[in-house]
């Protein structure tokens, strides 16, 4: 079965600090995996912005092999402006992307930040994300 899903950008940078990590098994779904990622030009501006940033240190070619994956497999969603008031105003876009393509299926927000985004069922932790995964696993044997 086939996901799609926006990844906070938190999910990566969690996935990369801790390669056995949660969001690094999400992250490797969405890699080589059930999960297709979404994204937009914004999102892949932040992405860059902050896996790029010194205090992660993280390998110039790693992020841009991520990057190039991500685009290679995902989804490029052009979403509609969202007026939705959020704490972090960059989660917007996240927001953004994932409402506009559950307007034709099913479609997740998986972060590590549940509390800046509104309380529904769509929004997912790492962990819940794995768990949708492996019912559907379970229940298509």
């Amino acid at each position: 079965m086939i996901f799609f899903a926006v990844l906070d950008t938190n999910v990566l940078v969690s996935a990369l600090l801790n390669v056995r990590s949660l969001p690094a098994l999400v992250l490797g779904e969405a890699l080589a995996g059930c999960i297709v990622p979404l994204y937009d030009e914004e999102i892949m501006a932040e992405y860059i912005d902050v896996l790029h940033r010194s205090k992660f240190n993280f390998h110039k070619q790693y992020i841009n092999s991520l990057l190039n994956g991500f685009k290679s497999r995902g989804v490029h969603v052009k979403a509609s402006t969202s007026d939705i008031a959020l704490p972090d105003l960059d989660d917007v876009v996240f927001y953004a992307v994932v409402m506009e393509k559950r307007k034709s299926e099913a479609a997740y927000l998986i972060t590590g930040n549940q509390k800046h985004f509104p309380k529904v069922p769509f929004i997912v932790t790492p962990r819940e994300m794995l768990e949708i995964i492996d019912s559907h696993e379970r229940s298509d044997q």
